[in-house]
């Protein structure tokens, strides 16, 4: 990186992915360790949230996965889980980094030159990042106008169905990613801006996130199958 002291602050680059990779871990430290200590203010709310997931479940018709789990779908619904409350949190440093910008630029004239593109590429792996977990959660956008009106056998039998697409858009996502990951890292890829930050750990956040997308598609496939089979045995019973 070259002189930039004209710039005012400048974020330093090893600073900036440390950052990202400490910091949501110091916030779920944090977490659990202020649950621990006002447990009764959490279960104050604990029927309300309760009420407000049942609402949401019925709404979406979520299937109940509970029973059809084994020790590969239940370890990469965990993984799934923790990797996108972890990049939850980095939604805070977009909001510190903005505000630092805006008293920069407005009170002492003096825009920064790293805030903006430290933020889109933090968005950018946020969006590779939570595939996975919006999975999970049922949370990507599908077309309900006839699955809604589907019995539950037959919403999993549609679900098992368009797996075929999404694998085989998820393959070729992780084939790419590979791929601009590697020739990112050969040459040491680097932003045009100014700030001249690495741009090859943003193409490692995009090889993580499509292989946490294809897990998480292949264990809900797994659970997909066991369930329309149990279904079927309970019809025929």
């Amino acid at each position: 990186m070259s002189d930039l002291s004209e710039f005012g602050f400048v974020m330093p680059h090893w600073f900036y992915w440390g950052w990202l990779a400490i910091m949501p871990l110091l916030m779920m430290a944090w977490d659990r360790w202020a649950t621990g200590r006002g447990v009764q203010a959490v279960d104050k709310n604990a029927e309300a949230n309760a009420k407000l997931k049942q609402i949401e479940d019925e709404l979406q018709q979520k299937i109940d996965y509970s029973h059809e789990v084994n020790w590969f779908t239940k370890g990469v619904d965990w993984i799934s889980e923790k990797s996108g409350i972890f990049i939850s949190f980095w939604t805070v440093n977009a909001v510190v980094f903005y505000f630092f910008e805006v008293i920069m630029r407005y009170l002492f004239n003096q825009p920064t030159i790293w805030v903006h593109e430290a933020s889109f590429l933090l968005f950018g792996m946020q969006y590779l990042l939570a595939g996975a977990f919006a999975l999970l959660h049922g949370a990507h956008v599908r077309v309900d106008v006839v699955y809604n009106f589907l019995p539950v056998r037959g919403r999993i039998g549609m679900d098992i169905f368009t797996s075929m697409f999404f694998f085989m858009f998820a393959f070729a996502l992780v084939i790419t990613s590979w791929t601009f990951f590697q020739n990112s890292y050969s040459m040491d890829e680097r932003t045009v801006e100014t700030w001249g930050i690495q741009y090859w750990p943003v193409k490692g956040m995009m090889l993580l996130g499509s292989v946490l997308i294809l897990l998480a598609g292949m264990s809900k496939l797994i659970k997909d199958i066991a369930l329309f089979i149990h279904l079927g045995r309970e019809q025929k019973a």
